[in-house]
C-alpha cells in the first residue's frame, strides 16, 4: 500500500456507475484489512467523543452538518481553494487549506511543487486534499498512527447523530493513511456528506480521548463553544489542528494561570503558522498574545484569526521563515473565500512612522489584518495591490 497515490481518471467530479462499483469494492477491502464498527460496545463511547466535541450539546448545528471539503473550479484563479462557509466550520476549512498550500508550494521529499496555484486540475486538487487531511490526522496521532471515520449509514436525516454510527479505520502507516483517505475523499467532499464533523470525529480519535483530556486544562472542557445558534471553534481545536495538540492556549510553553492552575500553551514550532488580529469572540478572558511556536512556523504559512473570521496568509518563498533578510520587503497572499495580494515593509522609513502614528489616534482603526501582521512584523507597513479587502 505504500507508494504514489494513483491519479482518478476524473477527480471528485462526475462519477459512472462503473466507478461508484469500484468505489464501494475499495471501501469492503479497506474495512476487511482496518475497519471497525462504531466506537465499540460500550455505549458510554458515542456520548464521550460527542462531550469532547460539543459539550452538554446533543448534535452538530446545520451549518456544520452542510459543509465540507469542496474546491473551487479547477483551472482557474482559485482552484487551489476549499470552498468555505459563513459558521463555525470555516475555522476547519481555513485550517485544512493551509495544509493544502503547504502540499501544493512545499511538497515532501519525491513530490515537485505546483508550478501554478491556477492550473491545478481535479487530480491535482484531490490529491492536495488527501495530503492536509492526513497530515493532520497523522501529527494528532504522533505520528504513530491515525483513525479515520467514515460514516457507515446511507442515510444521512438531518439531526441524526453521526458519532453513533461511525466506522472506524486505524491506521499505523502515513502512507496507507493517506492512500486510505484519497480512495474515500467523497467521503468528505460529497454534498451531504458532513465530510467536516467527520474529519474532526477523525481528529478528536486520532489523538485519543484519553489524549485531549490531558491537553486540556480547567478552562477549556471541550473543542466547539455555542455561539449564535451554532459553535465556533475554540483554541484548543485550532492548535490540535495545527500541532497535533490540543493546547488551549497560544504561548510558548506552559504558564501559571491566576488562581495558579497550569494553563497550557504550545509545546513546538508548527508547520503551519497562526497570527492574530482583534478580538475573538468564541475566546474570552484568556492571554492572547501569539508566541513564536506560532508565529514562525516551518514553511511561510499562517491560519490567520481577524476579529473570529478566519483565512490564510501565505508566501511561495521559504526564506521568509528561515533568513532574516527576506523579512525586509516581501509579497503574502491572502485567502479569506477572495484572493488579494499585499506587499510588506518592515523598513524603518520617517514617513511611514509618521503615517503609522496617525494610524494610533483615538477614531483610527487599523484593519484585523495589519494588527495580525504587526504582531510578527512590528511596525511594518501593509500596501494591498488592488483594494483591501474586508476583514
Amino acid at each position: 500500500m505504500d507508494g504514489e497515490v494513483p491519479d482518478r481518471a476524473q477527480g471528485s467530479h462526475g462519477l459512472d456507475l462503473e466507478q461508484i462499483r469500484r468505489e464501494l469494492a475499495l471501501l469492503d477491502r479497506w474495512r476487511d484489512i482496518f475497519g471497525r464498527p462504531g466506537l465499540g460496545s460500550n455505549n458510554a463511547a458515542p456520548q464521550e467523543l460527542r462531550h469532547s466535541l460539543l459539550g452538554s450539546a446533543q448534535a452538530f448545528s446545520a451549518d456544520w452538518q452542510r459543509a465540507c471539503f469542496r474546491f473551487h473550479r479547477p483551472a482557474s484563479a482559485l482552484a487551489f481553494a476549499l470552498q468555505v462557509d459563513k459558521g463555525g466550520a470555516r475555522s476547519v476549512q481555513m485550517a485544512v487549506q493551509g495544509f493544502i498550500l503547504k502540499h501544493l508550494l512545499f511538497p515532501a521529499q519525491g513530490r515537485g511543487a505546483a508550478h501554478s496555484l491556477s492550473a491545478l486540475g481535479p487530480p491535482e486538487q484531490d490529491h492536495g486534499l488527501a495530503a492536509a487531511l492526513t497530515t493532520v490526522l497523522w501529527a494528532a496521532g504522533a505520528a504513530r498512527r491515525a483513525t479515520v471515520c467514515l460514516d457507515a449509514s446511507t442515510a444521512n436525516a438531518p439531526g441524526d447523530d453521526i458519532t453513533e454510527r461511525l466506522w472506524l479505520f486505524e491506521l499505523s502507516e502515513r502512507d496507507a493513511t493517506e492512500r486510505f483517505i484519497y480512495d474515500h475523499l467523497r467521503c468528505f467532499q460529497g454534498e451531504g456528506s458532513r465530510g467536516v464533523v467527520l474529519f474532526l470525529c477523525s481528529l478528536v480519535l486520532s489523538r485519543t480521548l484519553e489524549s485531549l483530556q490531558m491537553d486540556l486544562d480547567g478552562s477549556t472542557p471541550h473543542l466547539l463553544r455555542p455561539h449564535t445558534g451554532g459553535f465556533l471553534c475554540r483554541q484548543a481545536a485550532v492548535n490540535l489542528m495545527l500541532t497535533g495538540r490540543a493546547s488551549p492556549h497560544v504561548f510558548n510553553g506552559c504558564q501559571e494561570g491566576p488562581s495558579g492552575d497550569r494553563l497550557q500553551g504550545v509545546q513546538g514550532r508548527s508547520e503551519v503558522g497562526y497570527l492574530q488580529g482583534g478580538r475573538d469572540p468564541s475566546e474570552e478572558h484568556r492571554p492572547s498574545q501569539v508566541g513564536s511556536m506560532l508565529q514562525t512556523p516551518r514553511v511561510p504559512i499562517w491560519l490567520c484569526n481577524l476579529s473570529g473570521h478566519h483565512g490564510v496568509l501565505f508566501s511561495s518563498d521559504r526564506q521568509l521563515v528561515a533568513h532574516w533578510k527576506a523579512e525586509r520587503v516581501f509579497g503574502l497572499c491572502l485567502y479569506n473565500g477572495q484572493l488579494a495580494h499585499l506587499t510588506v515593509d518592515t523598513h524603518a522609513h520617517p514617513w511611514e512612522s509618521r503615517r503609522r502614528e496617525e494610524e494610533r489616534r483615538p477614531g483610527r482603526r487599523c484593519s484585523p489584518l495589519e494588527m495580525a501582521i504587526r504582531t510578527k512584523w512590528t511596525e511594518a507597513s501593509v500596501h494591498w495591490a488592488g483594494p483591501a479587502p474586508s476583514v
